[in-house]
């Protein structure tokens, strides 16, 4: 099945829009309307990791589509920067999931820069946007477990990328195109026994 660029952007949108707003909405959680999940503040980093070929139906790898990686760059990112969020795009498995962030994010956090520049097939067309587009756009090894919320497009396993304690986000948009698509927010750990109140 087709998808145009238009669909894909607009499916993008709902499913980084829901992303971020997930937790203020009082979606129910294991049966319980509040999951202790903290609204998103301003330098928290959100990982995306997006295979175009899964957004075009095909097998993971096999058709990297820069104009795919276009349609839901032009949706997630201005969501991502009104809320003065940093976004971080995964690489393929040939880069081991290293991570395309801006130079002022890196520097923040602490990240590690490495020496790749992201190629269709190795690295993928998402992460070769993310360079073409950011401010300062560097790839870093990896972003130390620091995302506080994330989104995989397409099975790209973005769980290495996640702080803990990671909460599955249960969507109402999870298609972009023909990849199903996995959000998650983060909550501080719970701790204690029968006794401890949350």
């Amino acid at each position: 099945m087709e998808f145009s660029r238009e669909e894909i952007r607009s499916q993008a949108e709902a499913a980084i829009r829901e992303l971020v707003d997930y937790g203020a909405e009082g979606i129910m959680y294991a049966g319980a309307a509040t999951h202790n999940i903290p609204p998103l503040k301003a330098g928290d980093i959100v990982i995306i990791g997006c295979s175009t070929s899964r957004v075009k139906g095909q097998d993971m790898g096999s058709c990297s589509t820069a104009e795919i990686a276009e349609a839901i760059m032009e949706a997630v990112l201005p969501v991502i920067r009104q809320r003065g969020l940093y976004l971080a795009c995964q690489c393929c498995e040939h880069l081991n999931r290293a991570v395309v962030v801006e130079r002022e994010c890196m520097e923040k956090y602490g990240f590690e820069q490495v020496c790749v520049k992201p190629a269709p097939h190795a690295g993928g067309a998402w992460s070769v946007r993310a360079t073409e587009v950011f401010a300062d756009p560097v790839v870093v090894e990896d972003i130390n477990s620091q995302a506080r919320a994330g989104m995989d497009i397409g099975g790209t396993f973005i769980g290495m990328h996640m702080h803990r304690v990671a909460v599955p986000v249960h969507a109402k948009n999870e298609h972009i195109g023909a990849a199903f698509v996995t959000m998650a927010r983060v909550r501080p750990k719970l701790i204690g026994g029968a006794r401890a109140q949350y």
